[in-house]
């Protein structure tokens, strides 16, 4: 010890040197084994993602201090987790990174530690912070300090929604209680055939209940990207994974105080084929046609980067830009369940409004829905607590709202999808909407039903459908009365939105003073 000492004070240079090098020392036998399998080590996923050069560590010569079952062995620098400050396209961010190499990225207090420093560090800062996650949950070995630490880890998660934007990526297999953070943050993004998330493993599973179910069924990024609707995005691979991130960030703003990140006018790129909009809509009112053909001919050169694209494709989320600016979308998508509104596409879309509203992004709705989808099914499982989910959410936000009804917009969904009685600041139709309590063959039945008693060969029904369809099924009534500020032709979507948003940009709402309201969870 004492020469220990001696050296440190001769050449403490050398040995800070020696120490960082240690603390960034990895066992080759792993990170060969990793990579052979297409998986990147903690720091190389942290370069791959952040600027050049611009990661600053925090906290790398962290240590555990459990001392039971043989944890006094297995000590490393870092203590299994890398934290830090970087920039991403010159936005600074924080981050933390598992590192699955030391006792599979498992959390202990000192790992919790480092990672709440710097989601501190980031919301004092106002910088978004992402997770780079793959661990296998609490540190047996440090018991109630590791539940702890995940308790900190979740109150912090909390206390920035809606503050900063967070983002977890996931890698390996994440399990117990490295899957509640992630689901609390805002976006959450799994590696094809090499993300896995569950709260009991397969092998639990087996023996509590006697299911037999794989890896991947129970909690692989498919699973999660197209049944269960816990994780946003898909990667490819672990590449993607950082192209998506990056993607993601280029559309949000930093923080809730801040605006959307807007281009330059004169990078703006005009969208092709807006004249085909004109045309788009099937005359035959029960023809499906394809939703996002509609917004890449409305949004700045036709990018639109779609949000949960494998779950609930009755209705589409995801970023846009107009003249620059950034904006959110929401629409229902005819080619899926006619566009009705279900369970899980009333959860997918009321979760991303009040997402677009907390951090200060115009709400864009295109509307094309017959209703809330029917049955036993959706009944009992809940949807009217579900769909009322993205009525709060839409009464609730306070961003510009625009709507545009393409076509069907019938009963309860047409207040719900962004109309003027829910706050929708301009709401524009085409010719071709129809804008009804129901469509034309359920009024029919329920108004004529005496007379039609009568009607042997459906004739008259056919008449009386035509003749409801002539009155009601326009745009016109709605407009009369104000529901409808403009019917404009589609081939001027792009140009009217844009008119819109100039006006409606620093739009302010102020509301009752409350802690907080009360959303049917």
């Amino acid at each position: 010890m004492e020469k220990t000492m001696e050296k440190i004070s001769r050449d403490p240079l050398a040995d800070m040197l020696k120490r960082r090098e240690e603390a960034a020392a990895v066992n080759q036998a792993q990170v060969d084994s990793r990579h052979q399998k297409g998986i990147l080590t903690a720091r190389e996923r942290i370069e791959k993602l952040v600027d050049p050069q611009s990661f600053m560590e925090i906290d790398r010569y962290a240590l555990h201090q459990c001392r039971e079952f043989g944890m006094d062995e297995k000590r490393n620098l870092g203590d299994g987790v890398i934290t830090g400050q970087a920039t991403i396209d010159g936005r600074p961010v924080y981050l933390f990174a598992h590192d699955a190499t030391f006792v599979g990225g498992a959390l202990g207090e000192v790992f919790a530690r480092k990672v709440c420093k710097v989601m501190d560090l980031a919301d004092q800062a106002g910088c978004p912070v992402i997770g780079l996650n793959e661990s296998g949950g609490a540190r047996i070995q440090e018991g109630v300090r590791s539940l702890a630490g995940y308790a900190d880890i979740f109150y912090r998660n909390v206390k920035s929604s809606g503050v900063i934007p967070q983002i977890s990526v996931i890698y390996g297999a994440c399990a117990g209680g490295a899957v509640y953070s992630p689901a609390v943050t805002d976006f959450t993004i799994m590696v094809k055939d090499k993300s896995y998330m569950f709260v009991t493993g397969p092998e639990i599973v087996r023996t509590v209940t006697g299911e037999d179910v794989t890896l991947e069924e129970l909690g692989g990024a498919l699973t999660h990207n197209k049944k269960s609707g816990v994780a946003q995005l898909l990667a490819e691979d672990e590449e993607d994974s950082f192209y998506l991130t990056r993607r993601l960030l280029s559309f949000i703003p930093s923080n809730n105080l801040d605006s959307p990140p807007q281009e330059a006018p004169e990078s703006v790129q005009e969208p092709s084929g807006q004249e085909d909009l004109d045309t788009i809509v099937p005359v035959e009112a029960t023809k499906p046609y394809d939703m996002h053909k509609v917004i890449e001919k409305i949004v700045d050169g036709g990018d639109f980067f779609e949000i949960s694209p494998h779950f609930a494709g009755n209705i589409i989320t995801g970023f846009a830009r107009l003249a620059g600016h950034s904006v959110g979308i929401v629409a229902n998508q005819p080619r899926v369940l006619a566009g009705c509104l279900d369970i899980n596409a009333s959860v997918k879309a009321a979760r991303f409004v009040r997402f677009l509203d907390a951090f200060n992004i115009p709400v864009v709705t295109f509307v094309d829905v017959p209703g809330y989808l029917p049955g036993t099914n959706q009944e009992l499982g809940g949807i009217i607590r579900h769909g009322a989910k993205l009525l709060y959410a839409y009464c609730e936000a306070t961003v510009p709202k625009l709507t545009v009804i393409t076509r069907k917009a019938y009963g309860g969904a047409f207040d719900v999808m962004g109309s003027k009685n829910v706050g929708g600041d301009f709401n524009f139709a085409w010719p071709t909407a129809e804008i009804a309590v129901v469509g034309a063959e359920a009024a029919v039945n329920l108004l004529y039903r005496k007379e039609l008693k009568a009607d042997q060969d459906g004739k008259r029904f056919k008449e009386l459908v035509q003749e409801f369809k002539d009155r009601f099924a326009n745009p016109y009534i709605a407009s009369q009365e104000g529901y409808i500020d403009d019917v404009i032709k589609p081939s001027e979507t792009r140009e009217k939105l844009i008119q819109a948003l100039s006006v409606q940009k620093n739009k302010r709402v102020e509301r009752p003073r409350r802690k907080h309201g009360n959303i049917p969870l």
